[in-house]
């Protein structure tokens, strides 16, 4: 590749997905000699070992067909070609084990990641089986396992199928790679609802390795031949990384490999400000404010006036001075979208709006539900007027590296702005809980759909590291619609920094209860949502990694019964039934109303507290 500008749409069709690249079994046969494949043999994945540089190398490796693999009608039919299923998850995993085991034994052993994937696989039959929690096992594995790890991004990088294995000590990608937080057809169609919009997608991820390690997330681009199919003008500078790293890696101390990591993590995406300094904790830092809002309906409900002669939408809500107290306005169960399009389960009960509020957005007559936004969840969850509101003005004009804030982004955070009381998509602070303190995290999803960007997983860090301060359980309610597209690559690695802050509160030995609301999908239900010591969920929550429209706009079939909490809680039970292929994944403990869910918490931390030992107590 030459020093000119990229025009990065030709680099994406004519190279990085050339059906005549290199794929991983290309290069390991030219790399490895020795190299020698176990079981599983999945079309998608490769985990083998080799015995080169001194080192015993455990090798995992994502892999796209070839075009001989691409010659009946079948296999042009299938939708999931190089895409890890959970079942290829749940290997990796085992794999990881079992290379940790080895290295108990006195054996030298390095782990080598090969990147190449449209993301994970993102059918149903993968979602039935936990996906997203695979991915978040995966990401925290790899932070915490006491081995060197190297990967390198040799085709494509998609969303957390690429970063289920790619948060490594050393991180490389060739000069005509891309890496991006979703596909380009999935990110255009989620952000402009048209999936052939590629052009402006890859615009926006900007995931050429240049702009990637500009921005933290690579640590060495590495040059790719002149020629798209030449096997050795990849193979060659690829095995010269390797050999260099692992011997490095080789030197290393393991303690410091590990703090290298948990501090990269931390830092992710916070482009200007000064890094966090223990000696500020108690300052501007932890500051924490009482929350002076007032509960006002979330945007796009339809309202109306029983005394109009036709019933017509009502007012603004956020214009009134407290419309809880309005007596004569009113919402219709199965009518209460101001949004055109798509039906509306309900019963047809009228009721007063502040009584539809006071029910945590519940229809009293039937128990249709519409999803809450942070301030409806904060009165759920929590003691009436006990949160305190935690980083309440931090925005993305603090944090975010320039080339981020587009004309496009900033004229998106405005409108946000207009839709939802708070600044972000993530509320933070500390409540109680009948009477009992917790530090709480709530997505607002009136604020980006509650999506992940820099600033969520800034306020999630600070969050946690207040909690392990103080010694105070964490709360977490997940409302999200996945990574904020427009922010590009940095917002997929919250999910690696939200991650690595439920580690270091493990660490301490502090209960976390995750909590997911209607919908939990994406980037926060595969990360720290999905890493709860007890996970409770209502019934109608839909959680899933990939939503369905997008799904859908994919070709996959979507059955939505089937991802929702109740449908996954009952899969869960099953799950003591074949422990060696979930391993430490439980799935969703529990479900109850909203109305419920306080108690629910509340029993989970009295359990904890009661039996933790009283000099070791978190809290009196």
């Amino acid at each position: 590749m030459t020093n000119e500008p990229v025009n990065v749409v030709d680099l994406f069709r004519r190279r990085t997905r050339s059906p005549m690249r290199p794929r991983s079994s290309d290069l390991i046969q030219v790399i490895f000699p020795s190299f020698r494949r176990v079981t599983p043999y999945s079309p998608a994945l490769i985990l083998g070992e080799a015995e080169q540089w001194g080192r015993n190398l455990f090798i995992i490796a994502q892999q796209k067909p070839k075009p001989e693999n691409l010659r009946t009608k079948e296999d042009l039919a299938k939708l999931n070609h190089g895409m890890l299923t959970a079942e290829d998850h749940s290997h990796i995993v085992r794999f990881l084990k079992k290379a940790v085991q080895r290295a108990g034994q006195g054996e030298p052993v390095s782990i080598i990641t090969f990147i190449d994937t449209y993301g994970a696989d993102i059918s149903m039959e993968s979602a039935r089986q936990f996906q997203a929690f695979f991915i978040a096992t995966l990401i925290r594995d790899f932070l915490t396992i006491p081995l060197p790890t190297v990967s390198v991004i040799i085709g494509e990088g998609g969303s957390g199928g690429a970063l289920a294995i790619q948060m490594t000590d050393r991180r490389a990608q060739f000069d005509d790679a891309l890496y991006a937080t979703a596909p380009p057809e999935s990110l255009a169609a989620i952000i402009f609802r048209d999936p052939t919009k590629v052009r402006e997608a890859l615009l926006i991820s900007k995931p050429t390795a240049k702009e990637l390690q500009e921005l933290g997330i690579i640590d060495q681009v590495l040059p790719s031949p002149k020629l798209v199919n030449d096997i050795q003008g990849y193979a060659k500078p690829l095995a010269l990384f390797l050999e260099r790293t692992i011997k490095d890696l080789a030197k290393r101390n393991i303690k410091a490999l590990l703090r290298v990591r948990r501090s990269r993590a931390k830092a992710f995406g916070v482009y200007k400000l000064e890094p966090y300094k223990k000696s500020s904790r108690w300052t501007a830092f932890f500051r924490l404010t009482p929350l002076r809002r007032k509960a006002v309906p979330t945007p796009d409900l339809k309202t109306f006036n029983l005394t109009s002669s036709d019933i017509q939408a009502g007012v603004d809500w956020g214009e009134q001075t407290d419309p809880a107290t309005n007596p004569e306005e009113y919402v219709k169960c199965g009518d209460m979208s101001l949004k055109a399009g798509g039906s509306e389960e309900g019963c047809g009960a009228v009721m007063k709006v502040s009584e539809f509020m006071a029910n945590h957005y519940v229809c009293p007559s039937c128990g249709a539900s519409r999803i809450m936004g942070a301030m409806g969840w904060i009165n759920c969850l929590t003691d009436t007027d006990s949160f305190h509101e935690m980083s309440r003005d931090l925005t993305a004009h603090h944090l975010l590296h320039p080339s981020l804030l587009t004309p496009e982004y900033l004229n998106f955070l405005v409108k946000q702005d207009q839709r939802s009381p708070f600044h972000e998509a993530l509320v933070t602070g500390e409540a109680t809980i009948f009477g009992m303190p917790i530090a709480l995290a709530v997505c607002e999803f009136y604020f980006a759909g509650g999506t992940m960007g820099v600033v969520f997983g800034e306020k999630f860090f600070r969050l946690t590291e207040y909690a392990r301060s103080k010694n105070l359980p964490l709360v977490s309610l997940c409302c999200s619609g996945g990574a904020r597209l427009l922010e590009g690559t940095p917002a997929l690695m919250q999910m690696v920094k939200t991650v690595n802050c439920i580690t270091r509160l493990k660490r301490e030995g502090l209960p976390f209860v995750s909590v997911m609301g209607d919908p939990s999908t994406g980037g926060a239900i595969a990360s720290y949502a999905a890493l709860g010591d007890v996970i409770l969920a209502e019934p109608s929550a839909l959680v899933i990694f990939t939503g369905p429209r997008v799904m859908e706009a994919r070709g996959f079939p979507v059955n939505e019964e089937d991802v929702r909490a109740a449908a996954l809680c009952r899969t869960s039970r099953g799950i003591y039934d074949n422990l060696e292929f979930y391993s430490d994944i439980r799935g969703i403990c529990e479900i109850a109303p909203r109305k419920d869910l306080k108690s629910a918490i509340y029993k989970y931390l009295e359990y904890y507290r009661r039996c933790t030992p009283a000099s070791n107590r978190y809290w009196s």
